[in-house]
Formats: structure tokens, sequence, C-alpha cells
């Protein structure tokens, strides 16, 4: 089966034709068939599957018909990046169309958002919070909306954006056509799916099969000699463009910076960043201007470039299901790709855990020539710190017993000089001790209404 056989608009037939789309995926042949039939789905399906044009598509042939300059699709995501990729989608697959969308989200000015609703728009991308402020200010007219999407749905739960995304539901018509696309289905998404969904269609694709086109690898490796050991299988590597995953914010910034400092083109995109710059490092990473991009789960949602060769797991994901997502982003577009992780002993446990999820064995590797046993160097804060002097705590000896030879008692020597004041004194200065810690796990982010 192709795309011929869905019988889609001309104009949108030439836009699936023009992105190089023959053959749909497992997720677009499951849902695609209902869907432009105007039914319900609810599917479940990974990053990387193919459901941006699964849902993209249909809404495009059911605006086709009907009148223009009003907002009728609302498509609702938990990122700024996914909500761009989503957007750049429509661009490609309805470029002769003349249907118009328009992004929605927080981190950047409101107005120019306001000025592009006035002026009429078909569809809508949005970001929960940013959404909201919209329909309290009455800038946006969700009255007539014919399709909703929600995308990620199990993300915004993660984000905590579910109790803002039941009160937009509130503001849209009883009767509309809804999609809605989770990676997992926990039960405060399951409840969900129940309250909004009519006699929805089942799509279910399976999330624990890794991705045919992947290969898997892990490099166990001590915490310290991570960034050794990544730049030292980044320089005996063939790679096009390499998408790093860290845990937290600040490793991915120092990742990225050391990087740099070892002569590769990078940067990295996390949370503290302003919205020109991480998409400035989007961009950048698209065009080829970075060739790596360091990044956390969270700012990394959304990223969909189709030349990805390898990612790479600088720290080890929390669950099998974010493993998943992931190595997503590589082997896409029919293409292949490595998947490298670099697991400490402490990630035994995830390991097994992952294992079990895909039902197969990771390949363990090690590095020529790699000196496992560096020890640690000391941070630039520690090298600057005043070297401590340690105390030496000087026993004195008991008082010796009356000697028979000598008939008179002595005090023997403290083996320590004193000082004037009394106080010991050192023979010389103390060495602080380093002790080496792994940063203990991401907490769950925070995100302001600002940043959505």
């Amino acid at each position: 089966m192709n795309f011929k056989t869905f019988n889609l608009h001309p104009h949108i037939a030439a836009g699936v034709q023009a992105l190089g789309y023959i053959t749909p995926t497992p997720v677009q042949l499951q849902s695609l068939p209902s869907s432009l039939q105007g039914r319900d789905i609810m599917a479940r399906a990974q990053t990387g599957t193919g459901k941006t044009a699964g849902f993209v598509v249909p809404i495009l042939q059911r605006l086709m018909q009907g009148p223009r300059e009003r907002l009728r699709a609302l498509i609702i995501a938990p990122t700024r990046e996914l909500a761009e990729q989503i957007h750049e989608a429509i661009g490609g697959l309805g470029k002769q169309t003349g249907l118009r969308s328009v992004t929605i989200y927080g981190g950047v000015a409101i107005n120019p958002q306001i000025q592009k609703l006035r002026r009429g728009t078909e569809i809508a991308i949005a970001c929960p919070g940013r959404l909201l402020d919209h329909i309290r200010q009455g800038t946006i007219n969700t009255s007539q909306v014919e399709v909703l999407v929600l995308d990620e749905a199990d993300r915004m739960f993660d984000m905590g954006f579910l109790p803002d995304v039941r009160k937009i539901l509130k503001h849209l018509p009883a009767q509309r056509q809804t999609l809605f696309f989770s990676a997992t289905m926990p039960a405060d998404i399951r409840r969900l799916a129940h309250d909004i969904l009519r006699d929805p269609v089942t799509v279910q694709i399976d999330h624990t099969i890794p991705l045919t086109t992947v290969s898997h690898a892990l490099y166990p490796v001590d915490q310290h000699l991570k960034t050794a050991m990544l730049t030292e299988i980044l320089r005996h590597t063939d790679t096009e463009s390499v998408l790093i995953f860290t845990r937290t914010k600040h490793r991915a910034r120092q990742v990225a910076r050391q990087l740099e400092k070892a002569g590769y083109r990078a940067t990295s995109l996390q949370g503290n960043l302003s919205q020109n710059q991480r998409q400035a490092a989007l961009d950048g990473f698209r065009d080829g201007s970075f060739k790596i991009l360091v990044a956390t789960d969270i700012a990394a949602r959304g990223i969909d470039v189709s030349r990805i060769s390898h990612v790479i797991n600088y720290d080890m994901p929390d669950t099998a299901e974010a493993y998943t997502h992931r190595i997503g982003r590589t082997g896409r577009a029919a293409k292949t790709g490595d998947a490298y992780t670099l697991i400490t002993r402490e990630d035994a446990s995830m390991v097994r855990t992952i294992e079990n999820a895909l039902g197969v064995k990771l390949d363990r590797r090690t590095l020529k020539d790699f000196n496992y046993t560096a020890p640690a160097q000391k941070t630039e804060t520690e090298r600057n710190q005043p070297q401590r002097r340690h105390k030496q705590i000087t026993t004195r000896r008991p008082m010796a017993r009356k000697s028979s030879s000598f008939g008179s008692t002595t005090r023997m020597a403290s083996t320590t000089k004193t000082t004037k004041e009394g106080r010991p004194k050192a023979t010389k200065p103390g060495h602080p001790h380093v002790s080496h810690t792994t940063d203990s796990p991401a907490r769950r982010s925070q995100h302001s209404r600002g940043a959505r």
C-alpha cells in the first residue's frame, strides 16, 4: 500500500510526494483510513514512527473543504520545539493548499501571535500555558474548532500540563474530531482519553520493540571518565549528526563546552536558554552548522532531523520508554543509525529493565587503548581552593614510672612540635581529599508558564 491509496486532495498528494513519502508507516497505515473518515483516534506510538504526518494529513484533507481564515484545527503539544516541528510539517505537506498555521507558546512576545491570529489562520499549534493566556485575553476564538489533536499526551502529563489541558477542553465544541497520541498510557492519560474520545479507533504500535534500523551498544565506564570516553568514541566514529542526551541542564551545557574545547562544532539545548537561543541551536543543528547537539530529554522533544546518524546517552535515561524515545531520533526515514549508551555500575538495574523491555541483550563494548584506570581530575573550583592544613592530633604518653636504675622520673617528649599557642604544628601542609560523586537523577522539571 502507498499514499495513493488514500485518494488525497491533489494539493496534499503533491506535498506528500515532495517530501518523499511513498509507503505509509505502521501508525499511518492503521490510523489514516479512520481519521480521514472523521473518526476519533487513540494511538499509542513512540517518537519516530511517523505520527506527525499521521494527523497532519487528515487535518489538511478536511480543511480543504469549508471556510478559510477561521480557526478550525487545534493541535496541542507539550514543548515549543515540538510545536515548531509540527508547524514545519504542515508547511511541507500543505505547501500547495493555501492553508495557514500559527505556533503559540510562551517564552516569546505574545503580540506577534495575536496579530497572526487576527489576520486569520486555519490551524493553531499551541503549548497549553500560552494557549490559556490567549483564551483568557479573548485573542483566540476556539468556538469553531473541528479537529483537536493532543500530541505526546504522556509528556504533557509528566510536565504537569493536564490541568491546563482540561481547562482548554471546556472552551472547545463538544462536536469535534479528536486525535489522541501518546507513547505510554498511564492511568491519568487513560482517564483523559476516556473522557474526551468518542468511540475511538485504537492504534497501538509496540514501543518495546527496538527499531530495526538502529544498532545498540553499551559502553561501561566510571562516571569521571565519561567525557573522555565520549570524545574517544567520537574520534573513532564516522558520524554525520550526533544527538547526545544528558540528565541535567547543567551537564548538557558542560558537556557541550568540553566538546567545543576539543574542537567539535557542538552546542547545547536546555531549559535555561532563551527562545531565540534555543531556536538558534536547533536551526544550527538542522542546517549542519553544529554537528553535535547536547540536550536534556524535555529540551529534545520535537527534534525531528532525519539525518541524525548517532544518538549517545551520556547519562542513562530513567525509564525504558525514555530510552526508546531517545533512540527513535536516529534510524529514521529508512536510514540506519547507532545508539550508544555510557553506563556506570549504578545503571545496572536500568540496563536490565531496558533489555527486558526490548527483549534483547544489548552489546557491551570496550575501547582499545582507553585508560579505564585514570584518576579523576580536580575541578577548576577544587584547583583554585586553598589547601587546608590537616591538624595532627598529639597524644601525650602517660608519665613514666620511676626507673629502678636511675631513681628518677622523666616525661616522654612529644613527637610533634608545637606553636607558641600550644597548638600542634603540622610538619607538611595537608592535601584536601577529593571525593568523586555521581550526580543524582534529575528531579522532574518544573515549568513556569513563561517557558511553555
